[in-house]
């Protein structure tokens, strides 16, 4: 299971890539915007349940699709961008194995245990 919950997180960040590649859009934007999400890690300052919800809100696809679909729809080519960068780094995280978080340790995911990974 582990490996293919992996294998399509890695198919996120590869159609987000081809996407963005083929959309033209800015390099340095996605250099500049790719570990943004990350910052949601700054939750676990007030403990396992809060950053957990925090990172998991951040790292979860829905608020990336609805970006998504309001930048397609409103033909809004920054929306699309950092939506496409968003998915690309949920993809990127799931292939190396960090999922989503439990609220009893970072470690802890629904990928497995990060020690043992």
């Amino acid at each position: 299971m582990n490996l293919l919950l992996r294998l399509e997180g890695l198919s996120y960040a590869v159609a987000a890539l081809l996407v963005y590649w083929q959309q033209g859009f800015s390099w340095w934007m996605f250099a500049a915007l790719i570990l943004v999400p990350d910052v949601s890690m700054i939750g676990y300052l007030a403990g396992p349940r809060i950053g957990a919800s925090c990172y998991n809100i951040a790292h979860a696809t829905p608020l990336a699709w609805a970006l998504l679909l309001l930048g397609y729809f409103a033909n809004n080519a920054t929306a699309l961008t950092i939506a496409l960068i968003w998915f690309a780094h949920i993809g990127i995280d799931r292939t190396l194995g960090y999922g989503l978080k439990y609220a009893t340790a970072f470690k802890d995911t629904h990928l497995g245990n990060l020690n043992k990974a």
